[in-house]
């Protein structure tokens, strides 16, 4: 009987379009649940793919911030990810929960009643 082969699972070597990436990306974004390391390390499985150093040069950063950065073991600030996100040819958006309804603060009827008291 031979021996089984264990080979360690690497996510970049399946993220072979811009779908797949944003798909991964979002699927983290999800299941992170606030952790922005984890968001930050899933930006850099897609980066790998891309190449660190390409998407670096794009980003603006040097290949080793951008390493340092993407690890997973520390948060980047917000403005590092916007630029990794545009080197890597993918765009951030916000949606509303489904199922919940839209409802009226008070300061924005404050802001109304505002307007026409002017």
């Amino acid at each position: 009987m031979s021996k089984a082969r264990i080979t360690r699972y690497d996510v970049a070597e399946h993220l072979r379009t811009q779908e797949e990436m944003a798909a991964y990306l979002e699927a983290c974004l999800e299941e992170a649940d606030g952790d922005a390391a984890c968001i930050a390390k899933a930006l850099g499985d897609i980066a790998r793919t891309k190449g660190m150093a390409q998407v670096a040069k794009d980003a603006g950063l040097s290949r080793e911030s951008l390493y340092k950065a993407l690890s997973g073991e520390r948060s980047p600030d917000f403005d590092t990810i916007l630029k990794v996100i545009g080197a890597l040819g993918l765009k951030l958006h916000a949606e509303a929960p489904r199922g919940q309804l839209r409802t009226s603060t008070s300061r924005s009827s404050s802001r109304a009643t505002k307007r026409r008291a002017a």
